[in-house]
């Protein structure tokens, strides 16, 4: 049986696509189990079982919720953590700008899409070549990470909750250990990355003693900006 002209140019497109269907459920699966750990966290800060599991479901950004669970843990108030967890989400409207063209999105799809624009989502898509494949990792990489999260933040909610007192057995330091192996990569990924970290890292130590839990998280915030304004200026 012959092939066409046009299933020999549809057959590398399937491919790429399979690819990024494939890279989009392995890093969504992969990373969707640590939500067993921003349940226990939530849990071990105070938090109750449905209102770790509602942060899931409509903050859904890692760094953002671990963040917000160690502000409350330390004592911290629920406005200052969650203007701790706006400054680190607002990468993602960075991320959107990007996504925006590739994605192609329109109407109401649009509001849904935002809703999953992540580190991870952003990083298969980019990764991919052509437009459909971009889509495809997006997507695919979107539904298994959202599922796997939320489904694995009840599990890890639901087993603190049963432990009694976290702190005894240790789950108190959860939360921060599992923060900071979200921000290593970036730590390891350049100069730049390092200094602002180091910054970050003496405005929030000087300021802890002076200022309520989860000011000084907000302040560090500002060592970025720097960075930020030598980028534009290029």
């Amino acid at each position: 049986m012959e092939v066409t002209e046009a299933e020999k140019a549809a057959a590398p497109a399937e491919s790429t696509r399979s690819a990024a269907v494939r890279d989009g459920l392995g890093v969504g699966l992969a990373v969707g189990v640590s939500g067993v750990a921003f349940g226990a966290a939530a849990v071990t800060a105070g938090l109750g079982v449905a209102q770790a599991c509602v942060l899931s479901l409509l903050a859904f950004t890692g760094a953002s919720q671990f963040a917000l669970a160690g502000v409350i843990g330390g004592g911290g108030g629920l406005v200052a953590g969650s203007l701790g967890a706006m400054l680190l989400g607002g990468r993602n409207a960075l991320y959107g700008l990007r996504l925006a063209r590739m994605l192609d999105v329109r109407g109401w799809r649009r509001l849904l899409t935002a809703q999953v624009v992540i580190d991870e989502t952003t990083a298969v898509a980019t990764a991919q070549r052509g437009r459909a494949a971009a889509r495809a990792g997006f997507y695919t990489t979107a539904i298994s990470l959202y599922l796997t999260w939320n489904v694995t933040t009840l599990a890890g909610a639901a087993g603190a909750a049963r432990l009694g007192d976290p702190d005894a057995i240790g789950l108190d330091v959860l939360g921060p250990a599992v923060f900071l192996a979200l921000l290593w990569p970036r730590l390891t990924a350049g100069r730049t990355e390092v200094r602002v970290a180091a910054a970050a890292a003496v405005i929030a130590i000087a300021a802890t003693p002076l200022l309520p839990p989860g000011v000084p998280v907000m302040l560090a915030a500002f060592a970025a900006l720097p960075a930020l304004l030598r980028g534009t200026e290029k």
